[in-house]
């Protein structure tokens, strides 16, 4: 299970030009899920996203998580995080787990992360739905944290 963490000041998801999601200050959370993935991947990757303390303290330090500072999390499912770019040009996505495997986890992630913060704090896309995000990304800060690598 891969995810790419955005430091946001806002960011929102659109679907059929509706707003599905939106948040002010938090994380944007890309959540890419694998062929191999389980629930300890989904409990380890939400663990370490929700304690990574890159949020300024009062004197301009990465040192607050995102519930240190009551943030909100806007959560997107994106298969294409899986792929694999090892022969040629066209990215394979066979590594990306089936709707059927990637659903449940995703719904674990993201109910995982509401049990957290809180219903009114996690904002979510539609999954398999085509999307258009926009943020602004605040630093910038971005991290890529992938379960099967704990670097």
């Amino acid at each position: 299970m891969r995810v790419v963490v955005q430091r946001v000041s806002r960011a929102s998801v659109k679907v059929n030009d509706k707003v599905v999601g939106s948040i002010d200050s938090g994380l944007l959370i890309f959540l890419g899920i694998h062929v191999d993935d389980e629930e300890e991947d989904c409990e380890w990757l939400v663990k370490k996203s929700l304690g990574l303390r890159i949020f300024n303290d009062p004197n301009g330090v990465m040192n607050l998580s995102l519930n240190d500072i009551g943030g909100s999390a806007l959560i997107i499912s994106q298969f294409t995080l899986q792929s694999s770019t090892k022969k040629g040009n066209r990215p394979s996505y066979l590594n990306a787990a089936r709707p059927e495997k990637a659903i449940p986890l995703y719904e674990k992630f993201v109910n995982q992360y509401t049990f957290s913060l809180g219903k009114e704090k996690v904002k979510t896309g539609i999954f398999g739905a085509d999307m258009k995000v926009s943020l602004l990304n605040d630093g910038p800060v971005t991290i890529l944290i992938d379960s099967k690598n704990k670097e």
